[in-house]
């Protein structure tokens, strides 16, 4: 009997990057501009140091919003991962881009570090895709993974990071009912690995 196929699991990984980089480096500036400012025009109250303490706190303000702007085009290019029946692709056409068949891979799991932070408003957790070859022979087939390779303490494996993720985004089911779906009994689950407080 003719079964149909599941649809591929399509994870766009750059989904409200712009939005969020936008928010972070306007937010910098604008701090960045008014501690310049204040600082030097005397807008300040107090004595010198204090209006010292605002300029370098206010240049530390703009460096950062000058780094996001810098970074703009690698924080914000569009990345996916694909979960599908032939297997697992990484697609990034402006970087590395990978495809493993699931044939090629001996386990496969999700891991996640939660953050406690206390001073963060939105719950979050440093998520990653762990990946275990199935033959010595990985490696050289896929030297364009060579960088994932027991990255982030992962040993005898490669490991993919997706960064810190709200958990409103949903990334951890979604990622765990595509492997259930497709990488059958090599998926191991959604692993906790504790949790940090503070940043990651």
């Amino acid at each position: 009997m003719y079964r149909e196929q599941s649809p591929p699991v399509v994870v766009d990984l750059a989904h409200g990057a712009k939005g969020k980089s936008a928010a972070a480096i306007a937010v910098a500036g604008g701090f960045g501009v008014f501690g310049v400012a204040a600082g030097l025009t005397g807008g300040v109250s107090g004595s010198p140091a204090v209006a010292i303490a605002a300029v370098v706190f206010g240049a530390i303000m703009l460096l950062i919003a000058l780094i996001g702007l810098l970074s703009w085009r690698a924080v914000t290019r569009p990345r996916s991962l694909v979960l599908e029946p032939a297997g697992i692709r990484w697609i990034d056409p402006r970087g590395s881009s990978w495809s493993v068949a699931w044939p090629e891979l001996a386990a496969v799991s999700v891991s996640r570090t939660v953050n406690r932070n206390p001073r963060k408003l939105v719950s979050s957790a440093m998520v990653r895709l762990d990946l275990f070859p199935a033959d010595p022979g990985f490696r050289q087939r896929h030297p364009e993974m060579e960088r994932l390779w027991e990255f982030h303490g992962v040993r005898n494996g490669y490991r993919v990071p997706f960064g810190d993720i709200p958990d409103s985004h949903g990334l951890v089911p979604r990622l765990d009912a595509g492997f259930r779906v497709f990488a059958g009994p090599r998926y191991r689950g959604v692993i906790d690995e504790g949790f940090t407080v503070g940043l990651f």
